[in-house]
Parts: structure tokens; sequence; C-alpha cells
């Protein structure tokens, strides 16, 4: 859903050192929205919009606070998002 090239232009990142980092956060991204929005893939690319803004996100969070990351306020976070999803609303 997201690729390299675009969570390291949201990162506005230009060097390959961290590539395998921001691939690897692109897998966490997708597993913490699926879990957190009670969504399978089909309910991912339904609600493509609101995930891939939550999945761009969570790469953020995570790259920019890979040594502090508070998993508690990005879980928060992407409940909020991701309210209308997870509570079948929309």
């Amino acid at each position: 859903m997201i690729s390299l090239n675009e969570a390291k232009n949201y990162l506005r990142v230009d060097h390959t050192e961290d590539d395998k980092l921001i691939l690897s956060l692109i897998d966490t991204a997708k597993a913490l929205v699926q879990d957190v929005g009670r969504m399978d893939e089909q309910a991912l690319a339904v609600n493509e919009a609101t995930t891939r803004q939550a999945m761009l996100y969570t790469i953020s969070y995570l790259y920019e606070n890979r040594n502090t990351a508070d998993y508690h306020k990005l879980t928060l976070t992407l409940r909020a998002l991701l309210f209308a999803q997870r509570e079948g609303v929309m």
C-alpha cells in the first residue's frame, strides 16, 4: 500500500542508508493499522485514504522516535484516526 519511495518522500529522506529500516517500518505500520483499526486486507483497501494516512503517520512517528517511541500514545492516536472504520461507522 505504501511504497519505499512514498515513505521516504513523506519522511524527507533522500539517502539509502535507512531503506531497510523504512521498509520494516512500512510492514510494522500496516500491521498496527490493521490491529488498531480491526481491519483485514479488504477493509484496508476500502478505507484506503484513511489507512494510508494512518500508515504514513505511524511510519513517521516510529522513524523520528525510534529510540523513545511511546506505543501507548501511538495507539491512541491511531484509534482516533481510525475511529470511524474501527467502529463500523463508515
